[in-house]
């Protein structure tokens, strides 16, 4: 289902939201337009009620004269005569505005020629009491019948096709004056018809530009899973081409390829361990194969069975301390063999290990100086003697007959450091860098010992990165190697 891709639902969220905000924005634009020509329209029928109630106009008229001064039916009359002379312009067929005036009892008073037939009186809001004037009546008999001024607060209603504004005078007279709605509904519809193509037309182009920016956000989306696919394959070369390494995906692409970097080293790691380690067990496994047949190929006599077994338990011893290194390995690779975490004098520790190695040093005349001054850290002893004693057993094995290996604890840079040096013939430039590498040993100089695996530093420097310290090598030729870990004091 389209409905279910990520880009789908990005763009379909994307045209609710444009749809809504278009529609309501649409809808108070067409509203306010709608409201402001109702309220022009009404401000201009108001000013033509004004000018009604003012009808001094003409030069038959005379001045101006007070509204209330008018007698009765003087003022209805008098806006038939403007009205027939032409004095009230605003009011004709052209411009579709009317006007009509009616007497509290509903009888039309005035109104003008082109006014609608059958306009229902509105309901005026009467004076209680008609005004009069210091002198008496205003009109001199009988009860004012003219208008006071403006009306009362007008009242505006739209009826049918029309707009109308109408009010009570206080002279006893009601006012309407209307227009016709035509011109003004056509320039509202011309708005929403305009509204409608201008809100169509930005749908669309924020549809398309909405479409363009989930396709390019998806797009580093569909590399991953493209490369992780290819990798899931068996490639694991391939890795995210991701030009924009700023942005949040391009950070998870980052990380990614991170990752599979270190899935492809360590597959490579573990072929190349696999293979090592194959190698590294065929030649004690060919030794037992090789001693079993020449022992059981006829009768030999007890001396011989002895050489025989003996060589067998020789590559046996071989395979053991192959495979508990492996077995080292291992627990330290999968985490699965916890550190301790006492405090460990390493300056009592190297003294320990020392006398351990001596035996082994003894044959070869190697003498072993220890300058261990006391420092303490964290850390798990057993695992610790095993680096000491590792460095110790190289630093012998690659030594030269008569030599010497000096031992040097000491608490430098906020660290504890343990040196390891010896004087042997040293690690050629081009090996130093792999001397930590499972199965990796040097050149001629450096091999042909009985029994070495390569996996000794390889051990050391697990165990000291579990401690989360680090641990390095120098050296020069023909003048002795250096190993330094250093460990941290809490």
């Amino acid at each position: 289902m389209i409905f279910n891709s990520i880009r789908w639902q990005v763009q379909i969220w994307h045209g609710l939201i444009l749809v809504t905000v278009l529609l309501g924005f649409g809808f108070a634009a067409y509203h306010v337009a709608q409201d402001n020509q109702m309220r022009a329209v009404d401000q201009e029928l108001s000013r033509q009620m004004m000018s009604l109630l003012r009808p001094g106009r003409g030069p038959e008229a005379g001045p101006p004269r007070d509204p209330e001064r008018f007698g009765p039916m003087e003022f209805p009359e008098r806006l038939r005569g403007l009205e027939e002379r032409g004095d009230l312009p605003e009011f004709n067929r052209a411009n579709g505005s009317y006007f009509v005036v009616w007497l509290q009892d509903g009888t039309v008073a005035a109104h003008s020629p082109f006014a609608p037939a059958g306009i229902p009186m509105p309901e005026f809001n009467w004076p209680a009491h008609p005004r009069h004037s210091s002198e008496g009546p205003a009109f001199g008999h009988g009860p004012p019948q003219g208008p006071t001024g403006p009306p009362g607060p007008p009242v505006a209603r739209t009826r049918g096709g029309f707009r109308e504004v109408a009010g009570a005078a206080p002279g006893g007279f009601g006012i309407l004056v209307g227009c016709s709605l035509d011109s003004e509904r056509a320039a509202v519809r011309r708005l929403a018809v305009w509204l409608a193509t201008a809100g169509a037309a930005i749908l669309v182009l924020g549809l398309a530009g909405g479409w363009w920016l989930a396709t390019r956000a998806i797009q580093p989306i569909e590399a991953i899973s493209q490369t992780a696919g290819k990798i899931a394959e068996g490639d694991l070369s391939q890795r995210i081409d991701v030009a924009d390494t700023e942005s949040e995906l391009g950070r998870l692409a980052g990380v990614l390829n991170s990752t599979f970097a270190r899935l492809d080293a360590a597959f490579a790691r573990q072929a190349q361990f696999t293979s090592d380690a194959s190698h590294e067990l065929r030649t004690p496994v060919s030794v037992l194969l090789t001693q079993t047949q020449t022992a059981l190929s006829r009768e030999r006599p007890a001396a011989e069975y002895r050489e025989a077994l003996e060589a067998c338990q020789r590559a046996a011893q071989r395979m053991r301390k192959l495979v508990e290194s492996l077995l080292d390995l291992a627990r330290l690779d999968g985490a699965r063999c916890p550190l301790k975490q006492d405090t460990v004098d390493l300056a009592a520790l190297a003294a320990e290990c020392i006398e351990f190695v001596k035996p082994l040093a003894a044959p070869r005349a190697i003498r072993i100086v220890g300058e261990l001054q006391p420092v303490t850290c964290p850390g798990d002893a057993e695992r610790l003697a095993q680096v000491l004693t590792n460095l110790l057993t190289n630093a012998i094995q690659f030594n030269r007959n008569e030599g010497e290996i000096r031992v040097i604890t000491a608490r430098r840079d906020n660290a504890a450091c343990v040196t390891v040096e010896d004087t042997g013939g040293g690690i050629p430039p081009e090996d130093l860098p792999h001397v930590f590498e499972r199965f990796y040993r040097a050149d001629k100089s450096r091999s042909g010992t009985g029994g070495n695996a390569g996996l000794g530093l390889a051990i050391c420097k697990m165990v000291i990165e579990a401690h989360r310290g680090a641990i390095e090598a120098s050296s020069q030729l023909n003048h002795g190697t250096t190993f330094t870990f250093r460990l941290p004091l809490h």
